[in-house]
């Protein structure tokens, strides 16, 4: 077996006396690419703001790389990690959010420049190298010097796509990444993300809404309900044949919609 590349040990995640995630168990390969969907509120996002350290969690152990994330060994047990070491692990990972959260007052190139100098310490003449070379994998070579203003929802998030990988992650996460966007432009930033799946060796999480994406995208797909992983299969079992009743509802709903 190789070691998991994302590993939630019965996590749970409460806000008061609400349960958002309860005992969460979910392992994930290298390289695998896993798509989250359920209904509002069934916890898929917290899923990816805990593995940010966005959210911190009441029970259980987050692991990335084989490695505890939320917490570290001392004298021989596991106990509540220091900001230092989250910083560190959380390294490993990149998130693109649903609204592009990009610098306003920087250039696409220079918002994909920042962190690698900040916070990985790189030369400014290499990160503005890896910078340029990532804007043109997302087909945004000829867009370098352009403000988020002067770009579209689905250019800004190819922005926002290249910047997360700028800083080199071995794990990526998507959360509604096309939903703040017009239709007309979903389908240049899922363009993106199909190539980054083809052609890096990259984990990737996705929670999503778009079913026909993740069908096509994801080699497992994890149905949430209520704060519990309900069903996990397949994108072709889940879809075609799912088990469960409450599966069953939610994509009957979601594809009569759509």
């Amino acid at each position: 077996m190789t070691t998991p590349m994302v590993k939630f040990d019965n996590v749970t995640k409460r806000y008061g006396s609400l349960t958002v995630l309860d005992s969460l168990n979910l392992e994930i390969a290298p390289n695998e690419k896993v798509a989250i969907i359920g209904p509002s509120g069934s916890g898929k996002t917290t899923v990816l703001r805990m593995l940010m350290t966005l959210e911190r969690i009441n029970d259980g152990v987050i692991y990335v790389d084989g490695e505890p994330m939320t917490h570290m060994e001392k004298n021989g047990a596991l106990v509540p990690a220091s900001e230092r070491h989250l910083r560190r692990v959380r390294g490993n990972i990149g998130m693109v959010f649903q609204h592009f959260n990009l610098f306003p007052h920087m250039s696409a190139l220079k918002n994909c420049m920042e962190a690698p100098i900040h916070v990985l310490g790189l030369p400014r003449v290499e990160a503005e190298e890896r910078a340029a070379e990532l804007l043109d994998m997302v087909g945004l070579g000829d867009k370098k010097g352009h403000y988020p203003s002067q770009l579209s929802g689905g250019q800004q998030q190819r922005v926002a796509i290249a910047r997360a990988l700028a800083m080199r992650p071995k794990v990526m996460l998507f959360d509604e990444v096309t939903s703040a966007l017009d239709p007309e432009l979903v389908g240049e930033v899922l363009q993106v993300i199909r190539r980054l799946a083809k052609e890096h060796s990259l984990t990737m999480l996705m929670v999503t809404h778009q079913m026909g994406f993740a069908k096509e995208f994801a080699d497992r797909v994890c149905f949430f309900h209520s704060g519990k992983i309900a069903e996990q299969g397949a994108p072709e079992d889940l879809f075609n044949n799912p088990r469960e009743e409450r599966t069953q509802q939610f994509l009957s709903a979601v594809l009569e919609a759509g």
